[in-house]
């Protein structure tokens, strides 16, 4: 069972072609703020990053960004926040997200996105963390990404357990459900040496 005081979200500084994903972006930041979780996201006031953090915000949630210096301008930071914490670099950005945030949530995004939900997922693979990780899904849009992963896992790159570990879901109550249930699979290299 998982202690959620606070979730860290990862998303698309773009809205996207599909304004279902920005519907997402609000329930997702709405549903957080109703049941008393809190939001830790990259800072920016923009696309769906920006429409997470406004609608937790407006629902009275706890907002936290971390943004780099090099981002304040371009990403245009977020000042109507509960605390917006200014870093140096991208790599201090998301160690302070991970160390902020009792689980971890990708919605539709770009390579950015991509990259922080891999680099948690490694780190649940190495046992550096264990927290949560869900993909939010709107639209099938990780169903591109999900074949891939189990291609991996067929090939013998992932373990079976690190793949069912993930959470896959399209309804915020649901993810709140299962992130509360989820239980942490034995880390990589606690495993014999058999498996991948």
């Amino acid at each position: 069972m998982s202690s959620l005081a606070r979730i860290t979200v990862f998303t698309g500084s773009a809205p996207g072609a599909d304004p279902s994903y920005r519907a997402a972006a609000e329930a997702v930041g709405s549903v957080l703020a109703a049941e008393g979780i809190g939001v830790v996201y990259g800072g920016g006031n923009v696309g769906l990053m920006g429409t997470v953090a406004t609608a937790a915000s407006d629902a009275g949630g706890e907002v936290i960004g971390v943004i780099p210096k090099v981002l304040v301008d371009k990403e245009i930071a977020h000042h109507e926040l509960t605390r917006l914490e200014v870093v140096d670099d991208m790599h201090q950005r998301k160690m302070r997200m991970a160390e902020l945030g009792d689980a971890f949530v990708a919605l539709p995004g770009g390579v950015g996105t991509l990259e922080e939900f891999f680099e948690v997922w490694t780190w649940l693979q190495l046992g550096i963390h264990a927290k949560p990780i869900a993909l939010y899904d709107v639209g099938g849009f990780w169903d591109p990404m999900l074949a891939m992963l189990d291609r991996i896992v067929q090939e013998g790159f992932i373990s079976e357990q690190f793949r069912d570990a993930l959470i896959v879901v399209s309804d915020p109550r649901q993810l709140l459900d299962e992130l509360r249930s989820w239980e942490a699979p034995v880390p990589k290299w606690s495993q014999p040496a058999s498996s991948a």
